[in-house]
């Protein structure tokens, strides 16, 4: 198979699942968050604030709001950057008309209940549990939902400083506190018991999108002491295509030198390692530890700027 082909299939396989994750979304917005009229951050949000309080329908808004950031984006970010972002607006429009138009409606026009009645809080936890995983999905596949990831792309294109979270958490606070400007949400008490809900929403959806991707990035360290340590090397080396440091031991109570095996793994492939392992030598000593973040080849890629310190290094040598 080609480069090329691959390529193609990579793609096809990230529209896939993006596609995917929108429709988990839209299933987690209306049939648990709009029929007991939760708010949340996001364009989404905004859009389901809006239609709670004059019925203007939600997919509408979504898609006018996210078509004027795309138009101000394309001139900031291009094309190339907004493909996926803007597959996504437009699937998650057709989605939310469809999903709107299947479920069955109460009396206000809303989706029905499908907790019942009294059940806010358990619609929220599910709610957002599920939109959490959703938007993991989206994010994992080099997707975006457009709206305030937009918005936070732009900034940061012109303010490499400010932080992609710090804009989202900001836009997010403005539009679930923009609840208290609208009077048909019943008294101030009632308005903040909104907000207080939408503040819940934003933590919980967030927590389980990190828990989520990093879930799927979390790492371990494997150290191995085993007389069989060459034989445990190679079949880790070419069964895992895993590269092996080894170490160099000395045991304090037998005065033995020992080699000892350092080895970096994903979290899901433990499982095989110690099958590995064990098939090899079932006394080995094995010990397995979590770490916080693996950096290099075939592991995560060092998200720092290098520019300013680079300035100041040079800055430093001239003084």
């Amino acid at each position: 198979m080609t480069i090329q082909h691959k390529m193609i299939l990579r793609e096809a396989r990230d529209y896939m699942f993006i596609a995917l994750g929108l429709f988990i979304y839209t299933i987690a917005f209306t049939v648990f968050l709009m029929p007991y009229q939760i708010v949340a951050g996001g364009v989404t949000g905004l859009s389901a604030i809006i239609y709670y309080a004059t019925g203007f329908h939600l997919e509408n808004t979504y898609i006018i709001i996210n078509g004027i950031l795309l138009v101000v984006a394309l001139k900031i970010l291009g094309v190339k950057f907004l493909m996926k972002t803007i597959f996504a607006i437009f699937t998650l429009y057709f989605m939310l008309m469809i999903a709107q138009d299947i479920i069955p409606k109460q009396e206000n026009g809303l989706p029905f209940k499908l907790m019942g009645e009294g059940q806010d809080f358990m619609s929220m936890i599910i709610g957002c549990v599920l939109t959490g995983i959703a938007l993991a999905t989206v994010f994992m596949n080099n997707g975006s939902t457009g709206g305030t990831d937009v918005i936070a792309a732009s900034v940061n294109k012109f303010h490499p400083n400010v932080s992609l979270g710090n804009v989202l958490i900001a836009a997010d606070f403005c539009i679930i506190g923009s609840c208290m400007f609208f009077p048909q949400f019943g008294t101030y008490l009632e308005r903040a018991h909104k907000v207080m809900f939408g503040f819940c929403v934003m933590a919980m959806e967030n927590y389980t999108l990190d828990y989520v991707m990093n879930a799927r990035r979390q790492s371990v360290q494997f150290m191995i002491f085993s007389q069989k340590w060459q034989e445990i090397a190679n079949a880790i080396g070419t069964e895992m295509n895993h590269g092996v440091t080894i170490l160099d031991g000395h045991g304090w109570y037998t005065g033995k030198k020992s080699k000892v095996l350092c080895i970096l793994a994903k979290k899901n492939e433990s499982v095989y390692m110690f099958r590995l392992i064990k098939m090899i030598d079932p006394n080995a000593f094995v010990s397995q530890s979590a770490v916080i973040g693996v950096y290099g080849e075939g592991f995560d890629e060092m998200r720092v700027k290098i520019k300013e310190e680079k300035k100041k290094l040079e800055e430093e040598q001239e003084s």
